[in-house]
């Protein structure tokens, strides 16, 4: 239970109060606890040193983390004290981030089988020359992918549904599809709506 608790997502904010990454709680509580943070109250905007977050008792119906003498209520939102960037970062190519880029779905047929059922498509395939990049891999059922072969989508006369192209990286990407209700006084409706922006 309390490592469950410890997982839970906290928006990260900037000294300006833009958005720039999530951690999990334990990591807020590590960044409050050593003053490079404050808890940000979603409904009043109050900050809380340690100190004064430490001294709230949590309501009944919240999750807190219990200590040895005090129940301690678990940040959702905190704003960073020195930080006042917007971190550049890419999203990774990998496997997972492909699946999560193509939602799932086969880029000839629009199938959405299940990820047993996808593969990893090269749109140029590696016998003609093709690489393992963002632009040239798209996800595939197993029938399109062995109808299409070792051809391009125009050698084998299957279009592809739509070009395959690097995601943007959004703060909110690391939240593995968790909404905290709080967080939408701090982030636009752009970010809650696309995952992986194109």
């Amino acid at each position: 239970m309390v490592s469950a608790v410890l997982e839970r997502p906290t928006l990260i904010l900037n000294r300006s109060w833009q958005p720039v990454g999530v951690a999990p709680v334990s990591r807020s509580l590590v960044l409050l606890w050593n003053d490079n943070a404050r808890v940000v109250d979603p409904q009043d905007y109050q900050l809380y040193t340690w100190f004064d977050w430490s001294r709230l008792i949590p309501r009944d119906d919240e999750p807190f983390i219990q200590a040895v003498r005090l129940r301690l209520r678990v940040p959702e939102v905190v704003a960073l004290t020195h930080y006042d960037r917007i971190p550049i970062n890419a999203v990774t190519f990998s496997r997972r981030n492909i699946y999560k880029r193509d939602r799932y779905t086969c880029q000839y047929c629009g199938a959405q089988p299940g990820t047993e059922e996808l593969t990893l498509d090269h749109v140029l395939p590696r016998a003609q020359g093709g690489i393992s990049t963002w632009e040239n891999c798209v996800l595939a059922c197993i029938g399109c992918n062995k109808r299409k072969a070792d051809r391009t989508p125009e050698q084998a006369g299957m279009p592809l549904r739509k070009q395959p192209v690097r995601p943007v990286w959004r703060p909110l990407y690391a939240t593995r599809d968790m909404r905290i209700d709080s967080w939408t006084r701090f982030v636009s409706e752009a970010y809650w709506n696309v995952e992986l922006e194109e």
